[in-house]
């Protein structure tokens, strides 16, 4: 699976690799149970879910600490953690059967600074512990743009990062650019990727938090999904 890896100019070490192997074992043993993937074949899951977690890594600057929302099964942050150790993360994730998978994947793959709460994401962005404390949020097929912007910017400093993945997105990213102003964000990068196999196209979107987000939001009671800003 090196290959993989290596066609995108990722090097990857063999501790890494192994790494990775475990994690995928570990996603199909606690599958049915926990209801982690459709994704169960193992070329498709290197692809679907490590590759696609990896590709923009070069995006989360030395040492950054990283809050991902809506975890599920730990997609980007697992894989990026596995590469990046220096990364310092902080995962939310509101179905508390799936922190507990996050919880034993971080255990079985000795990671430190790794840290999983079972939350909501409009909770977690009015907390003040969390509330623009991150240089990066992160999130991962959760919802559209302009909803996600609004679960995710409050989290991150003023000076930091959302790095936003998506599939094919340039109507979303559209429509998006009214909650990312209003929100304290702009637009700092949009990259595409091609995945190998004819697995689709990505979009990795970078948001720099240029102003404070105004306290009303998140808004809370699905307000977020209902009526997007």
């Amino acid at each position: 699976m090196k290959e993989i890896f290596e066609n995108y100019g990722i090097k990857i070490a063999e501790n890494e690799l192994n790494r990775l192997e475990t994690f995928k074992n570990l996603l199909l043993e606690y599958n049915e149970k926990y209801n982690l993937t459709a994704i169960k074949e193992e070329k498709e899951i290197y692809i679907k879910h490590f590759l696609d977690s990896i590709l923009p890594e070069k995006l989360f600057f030395e040492g950054a600490e990283v809050v991902e929302i809506g975890s599920g099964g730990g997609f980007p942050s697992v894989p990026l953690k596995i590469l990046r150790n220096d990364l310092k993360f902080t995962l939310i994730e509101s179905t508390g059967k799936k922190c507990d998978f996050l919880k034993i994947a971080g255990q079985n793959l000795g990671f430190e600074n790794f840290e999983v709460l079972n939350l909501r994401a409009e909770d977690g962005g009015r907390n003040v512990k969390l509330r623009e404390k991150f240089d990066i949020c992160t999130a991962r097929a959760v919802a559209k743009l302009n909803t996600l912007c609004e679960y995710c910017l409050p989290f991150v400093k003023v000076g930091g990062l959302f790095i936003a993945y998506k599939g094919d997105c340039a109507e979303e990213l559209e429509e998006s650019k009214k909650a990312i102003e209003i929100l304290g964000g702009k637009i700092e990068k949009v990259q595409t990727y091609e995945l190998p196999e004819n697995f689709g196209k990505r979009t990795v979107i970078s948001i720099k938090k240029v102003s404070a987000t105004p306290s009303k939001y998140p808004r809370g009671n699905g307000k977020e999904r209902k009526n997007p800003l």
